[in-house]
């Protein structure tokens, strides 16, 4: 496995490696999730290349970048075990050196849900990721589902810009009581912890109202409302949403393929999740 800190050496790497080349981009502190990425690229590919960058510019003013985890022996070893062949770990001057003023813009997408409680979120995200794809230019990047709206972002990205890069969604990975494995939460006590199974319990509640044959996607969301409201520990419920999985606009009627997701802040932490209604 080579590490590799520097644009140009990771570019010179990429360009020497067998093809297909697949990327799996994390911000490091990885957990099973992130590793379900990479095993699936390594069977996918001749060639499989991880990005470990926390991308300052997806976090907003008063936000967690300083405590965000980072235990990159831990990662290394990790990604070693599992038959990573390429590791780019830049730091922040490397990736936005002095002068660098260029954004990603990706449009309406980005100002909903997530964008509309984290402003200039999908700025950050979309463009840290363009930066990545032009690096290492990949056949296949890997994403996890436990991200919904950042799918829809870089999918749209890849397509809108012609990248020619496939973008792989895989399905989130989960806790045994169903909390969305996410590097964040390792800062939760254990009193927060058990209350964060509240976040996929109340999106289940959802999930079996509509199965059940409730289509009026605001009652939907209501059951899912008054599942987080029972936990006491759930501080602020940012939102609550049924939409489209293509534009993120919400919907009046939940119909197959849409979206559920909810965002809730839980001691220091934010904890987002989703299901896909099929």
């Amino acid at each position: 496995m080579r590490v590799v800190s520097s644009k140009d050496e990771m570019r010179r790497a990429c360009r020497e490696s067998s093809r297909p080349l697949s990327l799996v981009p994390t911000m490091g502190a990885l957990h099973d999730g992130h590793l379900s990425l990479v095993d699936r690229a390594r069977s996918d590919s001749s060639t499989v290349a991880v990005s470990i960058f926390v991308n300052p510019t997806q976090f907003g003013e008063g936000e967690d970048f300083t405590e965000y985890p980072r235990d990159l022996d831990a990662d290394l070893e990790l990604l070693q075990r599992h038959g990573t062949d390429l590791v780019f770990v830049p730091d922040v001057a490397e990736v936005y050196p002095p002068g660098f003023d260029t954004w990603v813009d990706v449009g309406p997408i980005a100002d909903r849900l997530e964008g509309a409680a984290r402003p200039g979120h999908f700025r950050g995200v979309a463009t840290v990721v363009a930066k990545l794809f032009g690096i290492v230019q990949p056949d296949r990047a890997y994403f996890g589902q436990k991200d919904g709206q950042q799918t829809v972002v870089v999918r749209k990205l890849a397509r809108d810009l012609d990248m020619g890069i496939e973008v792989v969604v895989l399905p989130t990975v989960r806790e045994s009581d169903g909390l969305a494995m996410s590097s964040r939460n390792v800062r939760l006590n254990p009193e927060q912890r058990n209350a964060a199974a509240a976040v996929y319990r109340a999106l289940a509640a959802g999930m079996n109202l509509w199965s059940s044959g409730e289509a009026d996607a605001s009652k939907v969301r209501d059951a899912v409302r008054q599942e987080l409201e029972a936990e006491p520990l759930l501080e602020v419920v940012d939102y609550v949403s049924v939409a489209s999985p293509d534009s993120l606009e919400e919907l009046d009627r939940a119909g197959r393929g849409a979206m559920l997701s909810t965002a809730v802040h839980l001691g220091p932490i934010r904890l987002i999740d989703n299901v896909i209604m099929e």
